[in-house]
């Protein structure tokens, strides 16, 4: 199969262009210590405070801050002040650095102190277990258990745990509750502390009748860093495909020096116009163009296209693609930051700090969340010290009855004030804002992932939430669900010209004032030079056959939807090339054609015009993509609408419906770029509307869609003004697309219902609900327990979706 002449990735947008509404500069900042939708919150609201600043989007899982600037002279230090004043720790992201290894990012994120967290998390475990089992005497009466059954041990053990492990979270806990945001860190600062001064005042004055239970504190602190441990575990698999990406770019390449023997050199030291020697199985490190030699190319594991690429002197080749058969010799394009490849993980990284709509209702609540959770803690404690014990006194007995001797975590409500602490422990420890600001960027993350690895370049949740909603899609045709790449079948002059009637300066000869075919396709093939619609590259084609060298061009405009107007060197007379129509609305006549070839068979025309002269009329015919007929069964079969926007004529829109199986009513033909815009409007009444289209006339409809989509190897616009980039040309890659996001989306849900539902339950619960009628309580360790893991089950919830993804094959992935 050959290679297109355009490389694979000739219009991977840039990477801080994410907006379709013309964006100021952005910037990415990397914000560590969230822990909760609290802290998304206090960032966001913080960031938004500041000058400068227009749209701020944080992303809990990735601890990233995107943020939208007026203009590139904001300062970053006052930003970063800000965000350190509140107790998060912010720093630029580098999006002109170097893509970075797993390897190595582990080594920067410090991967053994989460493994040391871990470790000391189940001694903590293991040693408040033990002196719980001592306590209740299944260890029996030696001097072990006797020394573990002391309060004095386990008093000294709860405040190495808190000046510990624990400090982390005091300090962050105290620092947000100062500054008035307080969040996940502040309620568990505060469950512990508690416990751990109500037990040290009942030790050192028994006489008050406090019960000492120094056990608690110590196991909140172990359930805690346990399933922060085990989230950061999960959180670290949801960006797995990312990271699969990255993987793709080797670290060293073969140099060639003076056409001496190749030598391996770092990757990052290479840089444009320099030589490299790219071995049968080996990546490409850079994107460049091949010099020397044959061969086929893998580029799936980046566009999710599983036929190789036939490459060949000329051709382009994007970072991370696979040779096969044959050595080839390349010459350096773009290395870095700047490849392809670089530029693909630099927009998925700013699409995920973008978030989906339907995140603003959890991370409201969550950022509210703490303080609501306080107040509940509050009442719970003082009804239950007031007036709980006495409404119902035989909770007290029952649960002394429970008892160890006095010290133990069971027997811990031998008085009203000691039950109330209990509780209002338990409400603090138990609410987890955690899961509520995970539920949607974890799944979100995961599917841009995924999408990315297939070649499906997301813009951001938001544009996700979009695409799982769609009710219809419109399509454009010429590079849509055709080819892209017509062929002149006729060249018809002007009676008028041909017969030598007329005679143009710089048009015709001095001795000749006739036109010829070759002359017509000159004009218009000079005049298009400045052009990458699809038709001006069959003209350059049929000038090429022809052997007829292009013009000079002056200066020129581009009339989207409808044609060029210009001027050529040597030629005095004002030149039009474009539809019929516009040629006559701009006076000239005659411009029906008398051919029989174009139009009347299916085929599109153009009509060249020459200072309101008509010229001639050029036929050019497309074909339809080989995979547009299953694309639009499958649209079909997901329930969506279907509908065709073209600017050409009615009998080459017809043409093509006939053999992509559309229906006259889902036609129209004949529409300039406003026209489409009124035709989207009218669908977008029936629900949310995407368009598909590759041009510069399709910019327009593309932004005022629901979802704009553009095909990988159409014009740069294009894409700026898209939701959606699927790369690698492949029209098939939509119906993937937005199979992906649904599942994105139904994950995202399932996430909500799971965080809301489990903060409903528990806190009733925790707040001491089910005591009077059924005897149940949460206990602090136990509430500590339920809040790890809520967390931990949003997290693996959502990368649940990698594995039902490589299931149902929506994802490629390399053999």
């Amino acid at each position: 199969m050959p290679l297109p002449s355009q490389p694979v990735f000739d219009a991977v947008p840039a990477a801080p262009a994410l907006a379709r509404d013309s964006p100021g500069p952005s910037l990415l900042l990397a914000v560590e210590g969230m822990k909760c939708g609290g802290c998304v919150r206090a960032v966001e609201q913080r960031l938004a405070q500041q000058p400068g600043v227009r749209h701020v989007s944080v992303n809990l899982l990735t601890r990233t801050a995107w943020l939208e600037l007026a203009n590139t002279s904001v300062d970053l230090a006052p930003l970063l002040a800000s965000l350190e004043s509140l107790g998060f720790s912010a720093h630029s992201r580098d999006q002109d650095a170097p893509l970075v290894s797993r390897r190595d990012l582990q080594k920067q994120q410090h991967w053994w102190s989460h493994w040391q967290q871990m470790l000391v998390a189940m001694a903590l475990l293991l040693l408040s277990g033990l002196g719980h089992l001592a306590e209740s005497g299944a260890l029996g009466t030696s001097a072990v258990s006797t020394l573990l059954a002391r309060n004095g041990l386990h008093a000294v053990v709860a405040a190495t745990a808190l000046l510990g492990p624990g400090r982390s979270i005091l300090q962050a806990g105290v620092r947000s509750a100062w500054a008035g945001a307080p969040g996940m860190d502040a309620l568990v600062a505060l469950g512990v502390t508690s416990a751990f001064l109500a037990s040290l005042y009942g030790w050192l004055w028994p006489a008050s009748g406090w019960p000492c239970y120094f056990n608690e504190p110590v196991m909140l602190l172990g359930f805690v860093l346990s399933g922060r441990f085990l989230e950061e575990r999960a959180r670290w698999r949801t960006g797995r495909a990312i990271e699969q990406l990255v993987e793709l770019q080797p670290n060293e390449a073969l140099l060639i020096v003076d056409g001496g023997p190749p030598r391996p050199v770092r990757v990052g030291a290479l840089r444009p116009g320099d030589r490299l020697r790219l071995l049968p199985g080996d990546r490409m490190p850079v994107d460049g163009v091949v010099r020397d030699g044959c061969s086929t190319v893998d580029c799936s594991a980046l566009t999710g296209e599983n036929l190789p690429l036939r490459v060949e002197p000329g051709s382009e080749l994007p970072a991370g693609s696979l040779n096969q058969e044959a050595p080839l010799e390349l010459e350096v394009l773009r290395s870095g930051a700047h490849s392809a490849l670089a530029r693909i993980v630099q927009l998925v990284g700013q699409a995920q700090a973008r978030k989906a709509p339907i995140q603003g209702l959890a991370d409201a609540v969550a950022g509210r969340f703490s303080v609501a959770v306080l107040l509940l803690a509050a009442a719970t404690f003082l009804f239950w010290w007031r007036w709980g014990s006495r409404l119902w006194p035989w909770v007290l007995a029952a649960q002394g009855a429970s008892g160890h001797g006095g010290h133990g975590m069971a027997d811990v409500a031998l008085s009203p004030l000691a039950l109330a602490l209990q509780l209002a422990i338990a409400v603090l420890v138990v609410a987890c804002p955690c899961a509520l600001g995970l539920a949607t960027p974890t799944a979100i993350t995961v599917g841009l992932g995924l999408a990315a690895r297939s070649g499906l370049l997301f813009r951001g949740g938001d544009a996700m939430e979009a695409a799982a909603g769609l009710k219809t899609v419109l399509f454009d045709k010429t590079g849509t669900l055709t080819t892209g790449c017509p062929f002149v079948t006729a060249v018809t002059v002007s009676p008028m010209v041909r017969e030598g009637t007329l005679a143009l300066e710089g048009i015709t000869a001095a001795t000749d004032s006739r036109v010829s075919a070759d002359r017509l396709v000159q004009l218009a093939a000079s005049l298009e030079q400045a052009s990458r619609h699809p038709f001006a590259h069959a003209l350059h084609q049929e000038a090429q056959r022809r052997q007829l060298p292009l013009l000079g061009l002056g200066p020129s405009e581009v009339v989207p939807g409808d044609g060029l107007v210009g001027c050529l060197d040597g030629v005095a007379a004002k030149l039009r090339v474009g539809r019929p129509e516009w040629l006559a609305a701009q006076g000239v006549f005659g411009v029906e054609p008398p051919m029989a070839s174009g139009p009347e068979n299916g085929g599109s025309l153009l009509a060249v015009a020459a200072d309101g002269v008509l010229l001639g009329w050029i036929g050019l015919e497309d074909r339809p993509r080989d995979e547009a007929l299953s694309t639009l069964a499958s649209l079909r079969a997901q329930g969506l609408r279907l509908g065709l926007l073209s600017g050409d004529r009615q009998g080459s829109v017809q043409r093509l419906a006939t053999e992509v199986a559309l229906a006259a009513d889902e036609l129209a033909w004949d529409l300039r770029p406003e026209q489409k815009l009124q035709r989207i409007l009218l669908a977008q009444e029936s629900g949310p509307v995407a368009m598909v289209g590759d041009g510069i006339n399709d910019a327009p409809a593309l932004a005022a869609a629901d979802l704009g989509v553009a095909i990988g190897t159409g014009t740069q616009i294009a894409q700026e003004a898209a939701d959606l980039v699927i790369l690698g040309d492949r029209l098939g890659g939509l119906p993937t697309a937005l199979a992906l996001s649904r599942r994105t989306m139904a994950k995202v849900r399932q996430n909500l219902f799971w965080a809301f539902g489990y903060n409903l339950l528990v806190l009733p619960i925790a707040a001491g609900l089910l005591l009077p009628f059924q005897g149940i309580r949460l206990t602090p360790p136990l509430a500590a327990l339920l809040m790890a893991m809520s967390s931990i089950t949003v997290v693996l919830n959502a990368v649940l979706l990698q594995d039902g993804d490589r299931t149902q094959g929506g994802v490629h992935h390399e053999p």
